[in-house]
């Protein structure tokens, strides 16, 4: 949660920022509190809690929620997208950073040997 002299509007646009209490993110994605708490302990995002111990969730882990409950309702079991969803995160990961160096490179005059 937000120190008490930092400001709350500043942090509306971070997608990290724990805004969403348990019921409105069940809402929002139109699922159950079960299923967050399912995800949770499938170890695919952990939200934050508040001084009173309520679960608090951000933004991008309400799209990871989403992503889970898309491929749960294809009926993938929990575990598995869980799973999937971690190594989707892996990768995107991994080809942002694999731009990142090759421009990095592009800017050094290093010849990659790949087309960007």
């Amino acid at each position: 949660m937000p120190a008490e002299n930092t400001p709350v509007a500043g942090n509306l646009d971070d997608d990290d920022y724990p805004a969403y209490t348990m019921g409105r993110a069940a809402d929002v994605l139109g699922t159950t509190p079960a299923f967050l708490r399912a995800i949770g302990e499938a170890d695919l995002i952990t939200p934050l809690r508040s001084e009173g111990g309520h679960r608090r969730y951000s933004r991008r882990q309400l799209r990871m929620a989403a992503r889970a409950r898309e491929l749960v309702d294809q009926g993938t079991p929990i575990e598995a997208a869980c799973r999937i969803i971690s190594l989707e995160d892996q990768l995107d990961d991994a080809l942002r950073l694999n731009r990142e160096m090759r421009r990095k490179l592009d800017e050094d005059g290093v010849d990659t040997g790949a087309d960007t």
